[in-house]
Parts: C-alpha cells; structure tokens; sequence
C-alpha cells in the first residue's frame, strides 16, 4: 500500500509544532484547564464519560495529575465524596506527579496509588502510577510487580509497554549493544502477544529508540541521532518496516497515545533515511510533537522535530 502523501511546500503556520501534554485530547486539555480554576466537577464528568477504557483513562489522569492544583482540588473532590475512587486517583496522580519532580515524599504518593488501587480493584490506573514511581525510584522488583498488576487488568496496556522499554533499555553491560538486550526480547513479545489492533506492534520501534537514549547517555553511540547507524542495522530496518506495514493498515487512529506512536516511528524513519515514509508519517501526527524520542538525547524536542519534518517534506 502507499503511503498517503505528504503536503506540499512548507508545513503552514497552523502545524507549528507544540509540546501538549493531552496531545490531540479536546476534552481532556479543557478538564484540565478548568481543573487548575478548582472546577473539578469537570473531571468527574470526563472520568465518567471515560469508564473502563484503560488507556485513555490513563492517558487523562496522568495529565489531570499534572494540572496546577491538582492535589488541593483532588482533596476537595474527596471532602465532598469521600467514596469516589476516581478522586482518589486523581489525588494519586496528583501526588505521583509532585513526588517525581521533588515536590512531594514518594512513599507518601506510592500510599495515594495504593489506597486509590484497594477503591478501583479493577482499575490498572492507579498500578501505572506506582509504576510511574518505580521508574524514578524503584527498584527492579517493584517495577515488575506494578507492570504485572496493570497487565492483569489490561494485559496490552500502552503507557505500562512503554514505561516499562524505557527500564529494560537501561541496563547496560559493555561498551557496545546487545542484539540480544532483554528490551529488544521484551518489545517483541509484547508485540506478538498483543491483538493484531493493538498499537504495541510499534514497541519494538519505541525499545530501539530507548536502547539509543541510554547508549547516546554512555558515550557509546553519537549524541547527534543523525550520526548514528542505530536505525540502519538489518534488526532495527524489520522492526521499522513491519511497524509502518502495520500503520498502513490500522484503523485505530482514534488511540489516546496514539501521536505518541507516530513520533516515534516518524523520528525512526527519518533517521533510517526512508523520507517519504518520514513524511507521511509527519502529516498524521500534524503539529503534536512529543517529548519521546525527539528530545534524546538532551535536545529540544520542538526544534529536532521541526528541522527532522521540514527535511523530510523538502526531500519528498
């Protein structure tokens, strides 16, 4: 199938690239906003409005938790029903969020995830914030205990996949990678496992681009991605290419994270140098640039993303 076509020209104004965090999520960046004002009748209607749809609700708390003020209204959410679970997920998210940039005691936030887990006994919600937690300050124990508990409520739950490349791709022994790494193994399990739907055919894409943050950290491969051959070794070309293969025919672009995804398989076809796949890539994901993978290592993630986009355009 061939891809669709980039636009023509120079991207216009309007697809400026833009770091949100609710990415393309309307209902989301407006619940947060009125959060921030202490509305946060709003949030209990879009949490409702969510129900058992794991990963958007994941994807919405973990912004919610960011929102300014999250932990103060959270707790008025809670004065006022003292019963609500997905109050006192918003506090743990609120809390997760305040721990992870020094603001708040980790032990203290792990207490909010547990306490908000015992409420929703069937929600992963609350288990992806101790992972969140563990990704920081854990340990290995306790990372896996916390991505085994999300599984056993959503066995392909995305952000849990992804949290968990990220720990995997830090183990390094040596001074060169391993084309047998445990992430590598670990991304194309979760692929082969997952329905054939599911947007985690894209993790072994995500793990190759996790394995380059921490070798880029070590000195062991360039920092400038554009001079490094991470992409254009025979594994990473077939993880490439059967997760573009899979986006040509996945109907599932309504997926929370799903601009997640796309930057990371756009920033992998551009620096396999397959600019016309690059391209297309570029306009579906439009102006919503994410942090991962553009900013590794150490680098402004608007400003990569937008000279990666306008190459790929200009060569196309």
């Amino acid at each position: 199938m061939t891809p669709p076509p980039p636009p023509l020209g120079r991207p216009r104004r309007k697809d400026a690239p833009v770091l949100l965090p609710a990415l393309d999520d309307t209902q989301l960046a407006a619940a947060a906003d009125a959060l921030a004002h202490g509305r946060w009748t709003r949030v209990r209607t879009l949490l409702a409005g969510t129900g058992e749809d794991w990963d958007r609700r994941g994807h919405r708390l973990v912004v919610l938790g960011a929102a300014s003020g999250a932990a103060a209204w959270a707790r008025d959410w809670l004065l006022a029903e003292p019963e609500s679970g997905d109050a006192a997920t918003l506090l743990a998210f609120a809390a997760v969020h305040l721990a992870l940039h020094g603001k708040e005691d980790t032990e203290t936030a792990e207490t909010a995830c547990r306490t908000a887990a015992r409420m929703l006994p069937a929600d992963p919600t609350p288990w992806l914030g101790s992972l969140l937690l563990a990704r920081h300050d854990g340990t290995p124990d306790s990372r896996e205990q916390a991505f085994d508990r999300i599984r056993a409520r959503h066995p392909d739950h995305h952000h849990a996949h992804h949290l968990m490349a990220a720990c995997l791709a830090e183990h390094q022994q040596g001074t060169a990678d391993d084309p047998l790494h445990q992430v590598y193994d670990f991304a194309a399990w979760a692929a082969e496992q997952a329905p054939a739907d599911s947007p985690l055919a894209v993790l072994p894409v995500v793990a190759h681009a996790e394995r380059y943050r921490v070798l880029a950290a070590a000195g062991i491969e360039p920092r400038d991605p554009g001079a490094s051959a991470h992409w254009t070794t025979r594994r990473a070309r077939q993880a490439m290419k059967t997760a573009f293969d899979w986006w040509l025919e996945w109907e599932g672009e309504d997926h929370p994270r799903g601009k997640v995804d796309l930057n990371f398989l756009a920033h992998a076809k551009f620096h396999e140098g397959r600019m016309a796949e690059a391209a297309a890539l570029f306009h579906r994901i439009g102006p919503y640039v994410t942090p991962a993978p553009w900013s590794y290592p150490g680098r402004d993630a608007r400003k990569a993303f937008k000279a990666a986009r306008d190459t790929a355009f200009r060569s196309t």
